[in-house]
């Protein structure tokens, strides 16, 4: 069974740091570019960063110069090193991997953790 699993949230004053780990299980991650979305109270769920399957990340503007995805592929883990943070940066972060089958049309089984609740608050 394919599973993701996250870890690392939870109460930080503004300005500090907190590291997340989505750990995967029933699959290799090294094969898969892996992405990090966050969900506030009453938004959308938003992308914030992706690392493919070869290391190369993107980041959502609002996080470039504060947040750091990297992966360990040994550990079958994807982490996202977060620092200087903010208070809007308040959410549920979750990981995602989006699995493309075989065949036509093209489709794919998107799959998701539970996620991690990050609160930054003094």
């Amino acid at each position: 069974q394919l599973q993701l699993v996250e870890s690392g949230g939870g109460l930080v004053q503004p300005g500090g740091s907190l590291r997340l780990s989505c750990e995967a299980s029933g699959f290799t991650l090294e094969h898969y570019a892996i992405g990090w979305f966050r969900q506030a109270p009453g938004k959308e769920r938003d992308g914030v960063s992706c690392i493919s399957s070869r290391g190369s990340a993107d980041y959502a503007d609002s996080v470039k110069g504060r947040f750091t995805i990297s992966r360990d592929n040994a550990k079958n883990t994807v982490y996202l090193q977060m620092s200087s943070l903010k208070p809007e940066d308040t959410a549920v972060y979750y990981c995602n991997i989006d699995v493309w089958k075989r065949g036509w049309p093209p489709s794919r089984d998107a799959y998701w953790g539970q996620g991690t609740q990050v609160t930054v608050s003094s």
